[in-house]
């Protein structure tokens, strides 16, 4: 299966790119194809290398055949938008051909001179609009845009109305470029945070510098980076030091300092000094290129708002069609209108019933939440994901690496009077040196010192309780109460949240180590915006240990906890809490992708690097940030609530100029305003997602 991305240069149709991406898909050669009309791209993946080519020109037919003039390319456009009125005269020179005209027949007094002028203006203006209609017609396509405009401006030439006739064709095509500047805009919006790809590396080669695209560069090369270039791959430095600024990736304001032996991530910009860096990935599978694969494959995953206006576009214009052409029918016959009112009032229907206010803006709001979320170290994998984000009533967190940093550090260290702190720690720090423990390593980097090997005797592992071992000929004991039992030291009883480590030297206890995992930074903080965001119920589900889930459930006020549990328990915990509900899971993205899997929306922490959280997870926050998930929540109620002020503002005005032109009070012209207009305005308050605050 080949896989390749194209262009869609000049597409400017929302419905069009529709009806493209179905007939692509539709050809025997193709596995899938998808148009995502925010990007202007069209992304096919191909049976075989063979059938590429062979399939490249038949694509190109199609997408000519349903939207002349747009030009596929199998790299990215480098067709800037219209800049100034110079450019968008020159591009429209006709239509400007065709004002000039429509003017004229105002001043020419001869009724049939002034005729062919707005005859002539019709034509200019319209000529593409109605050919593409009547063509579309023939190809399967008859309820398209084109096809009502070219219905209804011919229905006023009918009723004598060639000046309203010549109008609505010129301000609909006027209408048309403002609508493309205002998409183009969106798009532009949208796709400045996708140009973060590097365009080159610079290759060191015995002090050598060789420039090349980074796609070419090998893993284990050193690649030279200096003071504000952008990171090209991800990789280890291996000489210098510099501030890196890496907002691009996890939306950190903050800079940092990075040093020799620090992995450094592609996307991020150098501040500061010069580096060599080693590539430890290809570019493929750089840190950058995953993240914006995922951000442009996120625009083709349609909530379901959008499949609703798709749905609803499909069959709201064809009833529209029909109910016109029934007002032809029904209104002259029941005395109602005359034949020639009941066309007029038929045209201005047709007008308004283009649904192209709501095929447009709904796709950019949702598109536009999945760009603003990525500005903030956030990824939504879809349009879908971040419309059921705002749904959430219910979190389940896991804990480990999730609410807590998941390492292990010596809190508290309590000794008897006969024995030292240090001497405490000296003794556990010995013995633990022989065991391979992740609470072994936490005590041994908590003493710092090295470790004499030879006056270590004995060492014995007892297994679920802990260590012995002669360390100077002195018997020393290290692990739980169980361990003490069993050598009958009497000690004390410790209640904690971590883990404690009891000691004993020479049968006689000696005091305890307490080791907890730590919370992550602003947790607390976090967890109470969550709640001002809406999150009515949060639940704590663990392997850990009852007694330690439930101090830390307590004291950041969950809802409800679960303890001691297996991962494939920890799955049907989340499943029972998912059966009546949209729930969200969050994880640490690695040990949880059973739990985040199951979840209607999983979300998975600080998982910039890792690929197992990327793929399990249907949102990522890659800078680490409990806050974020609010950040997530408030984009996703943003967009959902942007897409519903659009459907209202398009359906109302539509309505709305109906009723009055039922009424007499508007004409055809004042239905342009409630197509083209409001489509406008639509795509206007879809840009809005991308500006607010989070």
């Amino acid at each position: 299966m080949i896989k390749k991305d194209f262009t869609l240069n000049h597409l400017g149709c929302a419905s069009c790119a529709g009806k493209m991406e179905k007939r692509i898909q539709n050809l025997p050669e193709i596995k899938s194809a998808k148009v995502v009309f925010p990007l202007k791209k069209l992304i096919v993946e191909f049976d075989s290398e063979k059938s590429v080519l062979s399939s490249i020109s038949k694509i190109k037919s199609i997408v000519e055949s349903i939207e002349p003039g747009v030009e596929l390319v199998d790299k990215p456009s480098s067709h800037a938008p219209l800049k100034n009125w110079k450019k968008i005269a020159n591009k429209n020179k006709y239509l400007l051909l065709a004002i000039i005209l429509f003017i004229a027949s105002f001043i020419i007094s001869n009724a049939t001179f002034s005729l062919v002028l707005l005859l002539g203006a019709y034509m200019l203006s319209g000529y593409s609009v109605i050919f593409s209609g009547f063509k579309n017609l023939f190809l399967g396509f008859a309820m398209d845009e084109k096809f009502l405009m070219a219905i209804a401006t011919l229905s006023a030439w009918a009723v004598n109305k060639p000046h309203e006739a010549a109008a609505v064709m010129i301000f609909y095509s006027i209408g048309e470029i403002f609508e493309d500047m205002a998409v183009e805009d969106s798009r532009n919006a949208v796709k400045s945070l996708l140009n973060l790809r590097p365009t080159s590396a610079t290759l060191c080669i015995d002090n050598i510098f060789i420039k090349k695209s980074p796609e070419d560069v090998l893993v284990g090369s050193v690649i030279f980076i200096k003071p504000g270039e952008r990171i090209p791959l991800d990789g280890t430095i291996v000489e210098g030091s510099s501030l890196i600024d890496t907002s691009a990736v996890t939306g950190e304001s903050v800079p940092r300092n990075l040093k020799e032996g620090d992995s450094i991530f592609s996307g991020s910009i150098n501040k500061t000094g010069t580096l060599k860096v080693r590539v430890d990935k290809p570019y493929e599978e750089s840190t950058i290129n995953r993240i914006l694969t995922l951000v442009e494959e996120a625009a083709s995953k349609k909530a379901d708002t959008e499949k609703f206006i798709t749905r609803f576009a499909k069959v709201y214009t064809p009833i529209v069609v029909f109910s016109a052409l029934a007002m032809v029918i029904i209104f002259p016959l029941a005395n109602i209108f005359s034949l020639q009112e009941s066309v007029y009032k038929a045209a201005i229907f047709l007008v308004i019933s283009c649904p192209c206010a709501l095929v447009v803006s709904i796709p950019l709001a949702f598109f536009g939440g999945i760009g603003a979320a990525s500005k903030h170290g956030i990824l939504i994998k879809g349009g879908n994901h971040l419309e059921s984000l705002g749904k959430i009533k219910t979190l389940l967190f896991d804990k480990t690496g999730t609410l807590t940093n998941g390492t292990f550090n010596i809190t508290r260290i309590k000794s008897l009077s006969a024995f030292s702190k240090e001497e405490i720690l000296r003794y556990a720090a010995y013995v633990e040196s022989r065991s391979t423990h992740p609470i072994a390593l936490s005590v041994m980097s908590e003493y710092g010192n090295d470790i004499n090997q030879n006056s270590i005797e004995d060492f014995q592992e007892i297994p679920g309780r802990g260590v012995q071992a002669l360390i100077d000929d002195n018997l020393i004991l290290v692990g739980n109460s169980r361990l003490m039992t069993s050598f009958n030291i009497l000690h004390e009883t410790v209640s904690s949240t971590g883990l404690v480590i009891y000691v004993a030297i020479n049968n006689a206890y000696a005091g305890y180590i307490i080791i907890s995992d730590t919370l992550k930074e602003r947790v607390s903080q976090g967890l109470s915006q969550l709640r001002y965001a809406g999150i009515k119920e949060m639940v704590m589900v663990s392997g850990d240990r009852k007694e330690i889930v439930e101090k830390l459930a307590l004291k950041l006020k969950f809802d409800a906890y679960h303890a001691d549990l297996l991962p494939e328990e920890k799955m049907s915990i989340v499943e029972r809490y998912g059966k009546n509900q949209i729930i969200g899971f969050v994880g640490d993205g690695i040990n949880d992708a059973p739990s985040l899997a199951s979840a209607n929306i999983g979300i998975s922490m600080g998982a910039l690097g890792s690929d197992a959280a990327i793929e399990a997870s249907d949102v990522v926050i890659m800078n680490d940030d409990i806050t974020s998930i609010a950040k997530a929540l408030s984009i996703s109620k943003a967009a959902r609530a942007i897409s519903i002020e659009n459907i209202t503002l398009a359906l109302a005005a539509k309505v709305s100029i109906l009723i009055l032109a039922l009424l007499g009070l508007a004409n055809i012209w004042a239905a342009v305003f409630a197509d083209v207009g409001i489509t406008m305005l639509a795509i206007l308050n879809s840009i809005r997602v991308l500006k607010k605050k989070y």
